[in-house]
């Protein structure tokens, strides 16, 4: 490569992307907007959102697909195998993609992106963003699926090196495939308050999903407690969800209504603001691959009360962090320990650690090796691919093959009926330096 890295074509395939928020579709922004600053063509694919739909740019000249299907359960669409094929076909040829990116093992879109590229001969990578466990009913089926997706990946990313473990044992992937590159936070955005809050009350902020994973129900339980322990503490709570029922009934319980403030979902344009009003950041995720809002939140001079889960143990140093196990007795004990160290705490210092420990130019650096290996590995025909899947299980193997086998010919009827040099290709151009003022356009992800 004479010295140089080589310059990729990449399509970042996921159903979460903006508008929706999240750390997947924050990881799938930044990273795009850093390969683009290093010379990459970087294009996205996702799923229409409301009136979202067709061909968009949004800052610094991303292109965003957003292909008209709706999201059908959780954000995602509802899983056709074949139908998409078209599409995606059409727009790795439009685009002259060298290397297609899926994100997320939940994504359907991903999944059958990595498919139809694999068939067509692209080079493929895949990141996983969470952890999956082995013995429920879901878990046990999305396994099967990340098997059937890996036996036939050039490299996959994992966040964590936990994230890499699951991973690896999920899917039988072999270790020497799978690259660990961390999430990062824009420090540039998340900075402390120039004046330092004093402590005469404390205040606590979450800001999270209010859903089961996230620990939502931990909450319910810690917050009384710590209300009850620590008289000048008080609650500060983002974010929108089915539990925040509960939560709501939980104040009304207690009568906390001026120790607990709930705001509700909270736009990412503001999630600063309501960080740097708190001493203390609180995460009760009951599984989690990494947590980009616990750099959010160190990055803005916050002290750390996280559960002991995943990926959770390798985000922050010692000093930054107190970790407790998912139980509220030991979260209100971990928030004690908090409270305790917290006139210690400088947050200047703290914001300027992070910026040294993580950055998203950093990572899309990680991420220009893992294509590189991607692009040099060795080319193999469908016949050479196939006893791959038929390692993925006794009649999985054999299913999986059959659908490779229909896929293929599908992708032989469409350069039948549409051939790949009747095509139009999209030209290149340089940098775009858009400035959406709608609010409609305006690219905000959110990392929480």
């Amino acid at each position: 490569m004479d010295g140089q890295s080589r310059k990729h074509r990449i399509l970042m395939v996921s159903d979460f992307f903006f508008p929706n928020f999240g750390g997947v579709e924050s990881h799938i922004y930044y990273l795009s907007q850093c390969l683009l600053k290093l010379g990459h063509k970087v294009v996205v694919m996702t799923h229409a959102y409301g009136k979202r739909s067709g061909v968009r740019y949004v800052t610094g000249g991303l292109k965003v697909y957003y292909v008209p299907w709706r999201p059908f359960l959780m954000q995602n669409t509802l899983p056709t195998l074949f139908m998409t094929f078209p599409i995606i076909r059409t727009i790795l040829i439009r685009e002259k993609i060298s290397v297609v990116h899926g994100h997320q093992a939940f994504s359907t879109m991903c999944h059958e992106a990595l498919m139809h590229a694999r068939t067509m001969g692209y080079k493929v990578v895949f990141t996983d963003h969470s952890l999956y466990g082995f013995a429920d009913v879901g878990s046990i089926h999305m396994n099967k699926v990340l098997q059937f997706t890996l036996a036939d990946i050039d490299q996959a990313i994992c966040v964590s090196h936990t994230s890499k473990e699951n991973t690896v044992l999920r899917s039988g992937i072999s270790p020497e495939k799978v690259f660990m590159v961390p999430n990062a936070v824009d420090s540039a955005m998340f900075t402390p308050s120039p004046d330092r809050l004093s402590c005469d009350e404390i205040i606590i902020v979450v800001i999270s999903r209010l859903v089961y994973r996230k620990g939502a129900d931990l909450l319910v339980e810690v917050i009384p407690e710590v209300c009850r322990l620590f008289p000048k503490v008080r609650f500060i709570v983002g974010g929108d969800g089915p539990k925040r029922v509960r939560l709501e009934e939980m104040r009304e319980k207690f009568s906390l209504q001026d120790r607990v403030e709930m705001l509700g979902a909270v736009p990412h344009a503001q999630v600063r603001s309501v960080l740097i009003s708190g001493h203390i950041f609180l995460n009760s995720s009951l599984t989690e691959a990494f947590c980009i809002a616990i750099l959010e939140a160190a990055s803005c001079g916050l002290l750390t009360v996280s559960t002991r889960v995943g990926g959770v143990p390798e985000v922050l140093p010692d000093g930054m962090i107190v970790l407790a196990e998912p139980d509220p007795e030991d979260m209100v004990r971990a928030i004690r320990q908090a409270i305790d160290i917290l006139p210690g705490i400088d947050p200047q210092i703290m914001h300027r650690r992070m910026k040294k420990l993580y950055s998203w130019d950093d990572v899309a650096k990680r991420t220009e090796i893992v294509y590189d290996r991607a692009v040099h590995s060795s080319n193999t025909n469908l016949l050479d691919r196939l006893p791959r899947y038929l390692t993925c299980g006794a009649w999985a193997g054999k299913l999986f093959c059959l659908v490779m086998i229909i896929n293929y010919l599908v992708w032989c009827l469409l350069e039948f009926l549409q051939p790949a040099e009747g095509i139009e290709e999209v030209p290149d151009i340089g940098p775009l330096h858009i400035h959406l003022d709608s609010a409609d356009d305006q690219c905000e992800p959110q990392g929480t």
